[in-house]
């Protein structure tokens, strides 16, 4: 794109950062309209920042879905905090995505980076298809006289309320400039870690307690043959403890092969053709203590 090609053409780096749990994932695939990052009722399913492409006529949005910011005591979650910390320095716009049917005083904290960050800021206030409308007025007199936000949109992602107005307050805060990825390009997650990303996402949603949070997902191995239409791909899902092989794979298997018919369907739908996929489970003490185990099966540093 030349000079003159992108004088009409606005492109910038959102990041959506937030509290765990409040549907800054929801929000993003609903603003996309795909499918990029996993989604679960589960607080901390985001373990890494995940890029989703919006790209229209004149403008192209890479939008940053972080881990949501925590108290973090281990290693493990004090990396996932990171990730969301590195965004803030390195996007154009801030989106705080709130959970207004949960206030807490952690909230406090979020502002407090967002002032230290000094980026323009728009504050989406989420879930709005929970609360009475005169409950909303006060929430957001409340926050615009907290801080300078450039917009205070209230939005229901899972309802598709009010994202229409929220893309149009990012835009007019979008720098100019060329295009930064492909026009038809969603995300620039790899296909190994979005196909690892999705059976991860059907772990936490079929498992329970601490199971879900000492799994990780790495593709081993994803093999095409062009003649059937079909994709091989065999992967491994990596625990904690032995106790917890059995909780996987489930009396007879019957867990395992629930979490791989999920995955597949989706997979399938995804990416448009036959998927034969093949699941393992194996132990790895406590690598959520280690940092080479937590980049290599959890969180890439290639990736942040």
């Amino acid at each position: 794109m030349t000079e003159k090609e992108f004088k009409d053409t606005r492109s910038g780096f959102v990041g959506i950062i937030g509290l765990p749990n409040v549907g800054k994932s929801t929000l993003l695939n609903q603003l996309l309209g795909t499918k990029v990052s996993i989604v679960s009722p589960k607080p901390q399913t985001t373990r890494f920042n995940i890029r989703g492409i919006l790209t229209k006529n004149n403008f192209q949005i890479v939008f940053v879905d972080t881990p949501g910011i925590h108290e973090a005591k281990d290693l493990f979650n004090q990396m996932m905090v990171k990730e969301a910390l590195n965004a803030l320095q390195e996007v154009d716009i801030i989106l705080w995505v709130m959970d207004v049917t949960h206030r807490i005083p952690e909230e406090e904290r979020i502002l407090d980076l967002i002032k230290s960050a000094n980026k323009p800021t728009i504050l989406a206030l989420n879930k709005i298809d929970l609360i009475k409308k005169q409950e909303l007025l006060p929430i957001i007199d409340y926050f615009s006289k907290l801080h300078d936000f450039k917009a205070i949109v209230p939005v229901s992602a899972l309802k598709n309320d009010g994202l229409d107005r929220l893309l149009d307050e990012i835009v007019k805060l979008l720098p100019e400039g060329p295009f930064y990825y492909n026009p038809n390009q969603v995300t620039d997650l790899p296909l190994s870690l979005l196909i690892a990303e999705i059976i991860r996402e059907k772990i936490f949603m079929h498992t329970y307690q601490e199971v879900p949070y000492s799994t990780a997902v790495k593709v081993e191995e994803i093999r095409e043959d062009l003649e059937k239409n079909l994709l091989y791909i065999q992967a491994t899902i990596f625990i904690e403890r032995d106790s917890q092989k059995g909780i996987i794979i489930g009396k007879g298997g019957r867990m395992l092969k629930k979490i791989g018919t999920l995955a597949r369907e989706e997979l399938e739908f995804l990416l448009g053709k036959k998927i034969y996929l093949d699941l393992w489970v194996k132990a790895l003490k406590d690598w959520r203590e280690r940092e080479t185990y937590i980049r290599r099966l959890a969180i890439p540093s290639h990736f942040s």
